[in-house]
């Protein structure tokens, strides 16, 4: 690591002038009765990512020939827009290899910039594989998305805004994925400010750094399952993880429902639309996964806001069921006329709303002559839901768990 320095980081902030914008901290006061929390947006970022900071950094100090080779990268879509638009402001052409099963927005988005987009079957790791063959054919400059001590610092410009906008600030929640953005962002903040803790967040699903940071060695995963594809890493950076050793105080991980009810809570109280991998700092806070913050001044970083639209929706129901605002709730009832007027009046006076009904045969362990009932409803929190199902029970209703 000997080529990233505070320097190198304050360097890179002089040159992603002309190109990165310095998003807005907000404060978040219903984020959590602990602690005062901050958002920084880069969710709001050129290309809707922090991804461009690190990539046009590292484009920026390629030479003329090097730029007249082009260049090429591997990214799931975040980094792909950044290199996109890096390379076209330096006139290089730009070869992108994605997984075919990249969201179509990035893929497009990527494309829009000018980039040739190639799409591999298979995983990241795959596209990652095809990318480097093809580099050494065509003898093109490989961008990689984090294990590159330019790209670290380009990431590590975070950092000084983080604390150039909120000096008090006693810790900061960083996304992980290979570790390029909390690698810049720790030891940028670590210089300046070494009291501050500096936090990473994993999905569950996908905690390569956490793993390996408890092995002392870098494993491999042999999945990374979560719909919070920004971070969807199986292995990390050699650079990154002697980074993260050195200057990150800990990593948590978050569930994909702690994700989404993250989502869900950006959007209806900061009217913010963040993706998966955006959303981990802040459902790190909402779920308490450090306890020893109370009282303290915290950032949460939302890192991205490219979320696939298709899957928006759902996103937001598995937040909804998350939270408590809506529940599913299975009962045995006799199949006779009037028993769903009396289940409904029972909700509505629990001040629950059914918003979805449908009926089912009873199994081989419920009486012949009764029936399923499935009811999807709107509530306020789990008590409320705690409500409904004592006052049904206390009706003789049998719930089905």
């Amino acid at each position: 690591m000997a080529k990233l320095s505070i320097e190198n980081i304050r360097h890179a902030a002089e040159v992603l002038r002309e190109v990165a914008r310095k998003t807005d901290m907000i404060f978040a006061p219903k984020l959590s009765a602990q602690a005062d929390v901050w958002l920084k947006t880069e969710n709001l970022q050129v290309t809707g990512s922090f991804k461009v900071r690190g990539a046009y950094y590292k484009i920026s100090k390629l030479t003329e020939a090097e730029l007249a080779r082009g260049v090429i990268a591997c990214s799931a879509g975040n980094h792909a827009q950044g290199v996109a638009l890096g390379a076209q402001k330096r006139g290089a052409k730009a070869i992108i290899c994605m997984p075919d099963i990249a969201p179509i927005a990035k893929i497009e988005a990527t494309k829009s910039y000018g980039a040739e987009v190639r799409l591999i079957p298979g995983s990241y790791d795959d596209a990652s594989a095809y990318a480097q063959r093809l580099c050494k054919e065509r003898g093109m400059t490989f961008v990689h998305p984090f294990d590159d001590p330019d790209v670290i610092a380009g990431q590590g410009t975070v950092g000084l805004e983080i604390l150039e906008q909120l000096p008090e600030v006693d810790a900061v929640f960083v996304p992980i994925g290979g570790g390029g953005l909390i690698s810049g962002v720790a030891y940028a903040i670590k210089q300046l400010k070494p009291a501050c803790k500096v936090y990473g967040v994993q999905a569950a699903e996908a905690a390569s750094m956490k793993r390996s940071i408890e092995a002392q060695d870098k494993l491999t995963l042999l999945t990374a399952n979560t719909f919070a594809d920004g971070i969807a890493v199986k292995h990390p950076g050699d650079l990154t993880f002697e980074t993260v050793q050195q200057y990150v105080d800990g990593i948590v991980t978050v569930s994909e429902d702690e994700i989404a009810a993250a989502i869900l809570f950006l959007i209806e109280q900061r009217k913010l639309v963040c993706e998966g991998a955006g959303a981990v700092s802040v459902a790190a806070m909402i779920y308490d996964k450090v306890p020893e913050l109370k009282g303290k001044k915290v950032c949460c970083l939302l890192s991205g806001g490219n979320i696939d639209v298709n899957i928006l929706s759902r996103v937001i129901y598995r937040g909804l069921l998350a939270s408590g605002r809506r529940a599913e709730i299975r009962l045995t009832l006799p199949d006779k006329p009037g028993q769903l007027a009396k289940v409904s009046e029972i909700v509505s006076q629990c001040g629950g709303n059914v918003v979805g009904v449908s009926y089912g045969p009873s199994g081989v362990d419920t009486a012949l002559a009764s029936c399923v009932l499935n009811l999807q409803l709107e509530t306020r929190n789990f008590e409320q839901i705690g409500q409904i199902h004592g006052a049904l029970e206390a009706h003789g209703y049998v719930l089905l768990r």
